[in-house]
């Protein structure tokens, strides 16, 4: 909206590196731009982060995947649980999806991340993959975060889990356990569903 014929820019493919680009044409619907030089940069964490968030509003999901993308997160898997107040399926579910990876994708411009994170829903929390390091985040009977950062420095890869309004219940606990998850809480305050997954990303970045 800015630039003109013979700017130059950025631009990226979201699979790592940039190109520097001038524009040789412009219209409101379409641009043409010629490729001048490839940069290898990378811009993200030390270590991949994914997040699982539980289907909650999609006002929230929204925020999660906009500050999450941000943050540095690798992949978002939205997964359905007992407690979840989204149920989306068919061409509501395919438009819905179409909207987050929208939403995905003006983060990382806005960000300048050069990777796009990934997207996965899954109808049904057991359908979430298995991690190396997976934390569930729950306020009770859980390993404090803080006794758990020089595990986290040494891992290869980690999962957090935010749960929905309310929080995890038992039978999504159980899920979890099966699938090698650990349960952790995060300071003495009880955190929105959309607040949780940016302030794990944040203190886990800083702690990297």
């Amino acid at each position: 909206m800015r630039l003109h014929e013979g700017d130059f820019m950025t631009v990226f493919d979201g699979q790592g590196g940039e190109y520097q680009a001038r524009i040789e044409h412009l219209s409101k619907q379409h641009a043409s731009c010629y490729l001048t030089s490839f940069e290898d940069v990378c811009r993200e964490l030390p270590i991949p982060i994914h997040i699982i968030q539980c289907a909650n509003k999609s006002e929230k999901i929204e925020i999660v995947l906009q500050k999450g993308t941000e943050l540095g997160a690798a992949s978002f898997h939205i997964a359905t649980s007992q407690r979840s107040v989204l149920k989306l399926s068919g061409i509501k579910l395919n438009k819905r999806l179409e909207r987050w990876q929208r939403i995905i994708i003006e983060a990382a411009e806005q960000s300048e991340r050069t990777c796009i994170p990934e997207l996965h829903w899954h109808p049904h929390l057991s359908d979430i993959p298995s991690f190396e390091h997976g934390y569930a985040l729950h306020p009770h009977q859980s390993t404090p975060w803080q006794k758990l950062r020089e595990h986290l420095c040494q891992a290869h890869s980690l999962a957090y889990a935010i749960g929905p309004e309310g929080g995890w219940s038992n039978d999504d606990l159980n899920v979890f356990a099966g699938k090698g998850f650990q349960n952790m809480s995060f300071g003495s305050r009880i955190m929105r569903t959309e607040t949780a997954a940016p302030a794990l990303l944040a203190a886990t970045q800083a702690l990297l």
